[in-house]
């Protein structure tokens, strides 16, 4: 048995471990990523990229790369309803293309002012980016064909068995920190014995069972519906509720259907899976099936806990989505941000291991209302049912179709017009945020309400030389001074070297900003939350602020570092 050492061990590659991955990397890190497939994700899995997400891959500088991948630059990105792909469209919400999103962007306010807008791409693409980026990175080793075997927490580090999937010696490998972002079944998870809780499935005529996920290519497709493209086609039928999403615009798709009740998963081959499909379609077209798979919706389930001593859990190992709203892998994104910096910052020893505890704190509220959030969106679409008459002819077909496209649009609408979804999350009562009197918004899916109030994302602004205030930040931390600076910067400054925190002081004299901050000075975490703003007339103690935001308790001395 090969015996290694390193700093922080992940076991699981998909985008959860990749990106932390990446956020350990870019601080120089020490870390092993394992997993047991051969590479990336071949089949695309998730096809929503929010907002939030691109934010953190363009302060991770690929996201642009990323917003390169999926559909074409002009391909449209609107969700469509059908009685059948072939026939009847009941209703469409049109969204902006890539090369429309890059333009968009600077002239949108309000609750859609962000550094990006979200992308229709498949994870397999991001997956491909997130892995790139990483292996570039020399403190980070990526370890696929390997299996973890058993894990141990021996309460000054962590041990991890790993077997090579072709064979050779086991490695026995040991670290400071262990992070299961191991999926579902996730053996970091059962070792710790947490189990999650929530609603483990639903009734519903769509979203609510045994679901059919086909990957499949037809490029005969674009010639046989009569429509105009979409990223996402939607079935609505008494026969068949299913959706098509588009991959890469030229002939690849994702078609995701229910098992009904009377169907048997077990006896589905392709034969079957492609009548299902043919019912969707209504009618007969070339396929290639280019892999197959089933998986369960309904469910809206969160771990009891997000840690136990050394090893933290993130991903589908603590969440479990109904991929409504298309929240499960982005939450799982921001999972990774967050504790990323945070490990970082305990093993360079500018933070106390306290800080760490705020991982769970943090996050696990977030999981528990995205989970919500998207249960609410698939009962919205998964229990309102067609009409017997939607697919005849007539005045009774006619008024059936009317009823069912304004409701599908309406709900299309409010499941993918989602500011505050993916950009509202906040981490109120976090130990490491400061308190502050200011009442926190409304949270609300379809409305973001940009606020300065600690816990949350800094609100965003465009800078008059065309800029985002965002790419203004340093990496790790920033002090953003709306006014006069002087004597606060050099205060924190001095308190950031003390601590040994990397800080970075921008200066602005922008009145939106100021307005949005509703202070002169507000201290912006490495994942861009807000973590302190000074309150109008009161005293500014640099040292405190910061040793609160790094997880001292409230009060401490000031910050000299964790020696």
């Amino acid at each position: 048995m090969r015996r290694e050492t390193t700093e922080v061990l992940i076991v699981g590659g998909g985008p959860c471990g990749l990106m932390l991955a990446n956020e350990l990397g870019r601080r120089g890190v020490r870390a092993i990523l394992i997993d047991q497939k051969a590479t990336t994700a071949f089949s695309p899995q998730a096809n929503a990229t929010q907002a939030r997400s691109m934010e953190h891959f363009r302060r991770l500088g690929f996201a642009d790369e990323i917003r390169a991948m999926g559909l074409p630059d002009d391909h449209p990105t609107d969700i469509s309803y059908f009685t059948r792909l072939t026939a009847y469209e009941l209703g469409r919400v049109s969204l902006p293309s890539a090369g429309e999103a890059r333009k968009l962007i600077k002239t949108m306010g309000g609750s859609w002012s962000a550094a990006e807008l979200p992308h229709r791409v498949s994870q397999k693409f991001v997956e491909a980016v997130l892995y790139r980026h990483a292996k570039a990175c020399p403190s980070i080793e990526l370890a696929f064909s390997s299996r973890a075997v058993a894990v141990d927490d021996t309460g000054d580090g962590v041990t991890a068995k790993v077997e090579p999937a072709a064979g050779g010696p086991t490695r026995l490998i040991e670290a400071q920190y262990l992070i299961g972002t191991d999926g579902p079944r996730s053996l970091v998870r059962r070792h710790l014995g947490i189990e999650y809780t929530g609603n483990g499935g639903a009734d519903r005529d769509f979203m609510g069972g045994r679901m059919l996920a086909l990957y499949l290519r037809s490029p005969a497709f674009y010639q046989v519906c009569p429509h105009p493209r979409s990223w996402m086609y939607c079935t609505f039928n008494a026969e068949r509720r299913a959706l098509l999403i588009s991959v890469d615009g030229k002939g690849e798709f994702v078609f995701h259907t229910q098992v009904r009740p009377d169907e048997d998963p077990s006896s589905v081959d392709d034969a079957k899976a492609l009548d299902m499909f043919r019912q969707a379609m209504g009618a007969t077209i070339p396929v290639e099936i280019l892999s197959r798979d089933f998986w369960l919706a309904g469910r809206a389930l969160v771990a009891d806990r997000f840690r136990a001593g050394r090893m933290f859990l993130g991903g589908d190992a603590v969440h479990l989505f109904t991929p409504t709203g298309g929240m499960g892998y982005n939450t799982a994104i921001e999972d990774a941000v967050n504790l990323g910096w945070k490990l970082a910052a305990v093993l360079k020893k500018q933070a106390p291991e306290a800080l760490l505890d705020s991982y769970e704190a943090e996050r696990r509220p977030v999981a528990l209302r995205n989970t919500g959030f998207a249960r609410t969106f698939a009962d919205s679409i998964g229990l309102y049912r067609p009409s017997p008459a939607l697919e005849t002819e007539g005045r009774a077909g006619e008024s059936s179709r009317r009823r069912a496209g304004d409701y599908l649009a309406a709900h299309a609408r409010a499941e993918f017009n989602i500011p505050g979804f993916t950009l509202g999350a906040r981490y109120d009562g976090s130990p490491v945020i400061a308190d502050d009197p200011a009442p926190s918004p409304p949270d609300t899916p379809n409305a973001y309400v940009p606020t300065g109030k600690p816990g949350g994302r800094v609100p965003h602004v465009w800078l008059p030389d065309g800029r985002s205030l965002f790419d203004c930040f340093g990496f790790e931390w920033t002090l953003l001074c709306l006014g006069d600076p002087a004597p606060h910067a050099s205060a924190f400054l001095a308190a950031a070297t003390a601590a040994g925190l990397d800080l970075k002081v921008i200066t602005l004299d922008d009145e939106e900003a100021r307005d949005l901050c509703e202070s002169d000075l507000v201290l912006i975490r490495p994942d861009q939350i807000v973590a302190w703003r000074h309150i109008a007339n009161s005293a500014v103690d640099a040292a405190s602020v910061l040793a609160r935001a790094v997880g001292w308790v409230k009060g401490a001395l000031p910050v000299s570092g964790c020696e």
